[in-house]
């Protein structure tokens, strides 16, 4: 095939006509070629490749210095063909490569994590020196969003799971003839671990959740970056004010959840093994000690610090659309409700361990 005149960009089409007989193989002579551009270049390059993937070879014959010189550019400039895996039947596909992703995603977001906290604590520092930089007026609208409006949701819980204690405890000792220590069975496990840890997980997926989605939605609005433009820090106007008013309500909710178990658990000693509410105190105030109480409500700060920063955090870390709102919302509870059973854990065992 003699190719002549102009293979250029205007003249493009019918190059690539010419160029559709040449997949058989053979030569192109360019020796009546006046003129080349990129545009031609890259339809010989790929009359070349056609030729080649029907097993046929193409070679371009009777080139000029510069033509050739083109030609080589261009096909430099090519990006490479993308190669999938062949995939064997019956097995995953890039198992171990998605595990490796997952973990570093996941020591990823460790480390961002980390780093959102200790710009939290550095802001928290910078309060306590001026505390005029704390607005009162969010401070008061999220104790009242995440601390009075959950009061019923947990108080009910706390109810409902001193009924559960107490009737199972009451199955067990029975055959013993030891009902009466239900009592102190229902208030060693609502005070010390059960009031507390079932109101910081009901606090996590109500609470974060709701900073995961406000902050989320202000931040695919674009009203942080309008935040920061204006001169206003996110942390000190969006995190510290939740953050606050969950370590002052938390301890609160699980006081309230605490009684809310010794009520259920009371009145289910009272029908299921006749202990009056009168033996239900006496043998409560015997046998359980204060202390009891106050692990429990230590806990409470340090599980009101973790849902508000993980729930913040996340929030942050939302992107433009609201898909991404909802997985960040999601991962907000599961990592919250995760590491407050966690923690819980490690207070357990160093409790355990000074023998309180």
């Amino acid at each position: 095939m003699s190719l002549r005149g102009r293979l250029t960009i205007e003249t493009l089409p019918e190059t690539q006509r010419s160029l559709g007989a040449a997949e058989a193989g053979g030569q192109i002579d360019m020796a009546a070629v006046e003129a080349l551009d990129t545009a031609g270049a890259w339809a010989l390059l790929q009359a070349q490749k056609r030729a080649e993937a029907t097993g046929h070879a193409l070679e371009i014959v009777n080139l000029s210095e510069s033509h050739r010189h083109l030609l080589e550019t261009v096909a430099a400039a090519m990006p490479e063909p993308e190669r999938r895996r062949r995939t064997i039947p019956g097995r995953p596909d890039d198992g171990l490569a998605n595990l490796g992703q997952e973990v570093a995603q996941g020591l990823r977001g460790s480390l961002t994590s980390v780093g959102f906290f200790g710009e939290v604590v550095a802001h928290l520092g910078a309060l306590v020196l001026h505390p005029t930089r704390l607005k009162l007026t969010p401070l008061v609208h999220h104790m009242q969003e995440a601390g009075w409006n959950a009061v019923p949701i947990v108080s009910l819980m706390g109810f409902l799971i001193g009924i559960v204690l107490a009737f199972q405890g009451s199955t067990q000792l029975k055959p013993f003839g030891a009902e009466v220590y239900v009592v102190d069975l229902v208030a060693i496990s609502i005070l010390r671990e059960l009031g507390i840890l079932l109101t910081a997980i009901i606090v996590a997926g109500r609470s974060a959740s709701a900073f995961t989605a406000a902050i989320g939605s202000m931040k695919m609005r674009e009203e942080i970056d309008a935040m920061r433009v204006l001169g206003l820090d996110p942390i000190d106007r969006l995190v510290l004010p939740r953050l606050i008013a969950l370590v002052l309500l938390l301890p609160a909710l699980g006081f309230i959840a605490s009684l809310a178990g010794l009520l259920g658990g009371g009145l289910m000693a009272w029908i299921d093994l006749g202990i009056t509410p009168g033996m239900f105190r006496t043998q409560l105030l015997a046998n359980t000690d204060v202390t009891h109480a106050i692990i429990g409500l230590v806990k409470a700060p340090f599980f009101a610090v973790i849902i508000a920063v993980i729930g913040c955090h996340q929030g942050m870390q939302v992107s433009g659309n609201a898909e991404s709102l909802g997985s960040h919302t999601s991962r907000s509870v599961v990592q919250a409700i995760f590491l407050v059973i966690v923690v819980d854990a490690f207070f357990s065992i160093f409790f355990a361990v000074w023998g309180l």
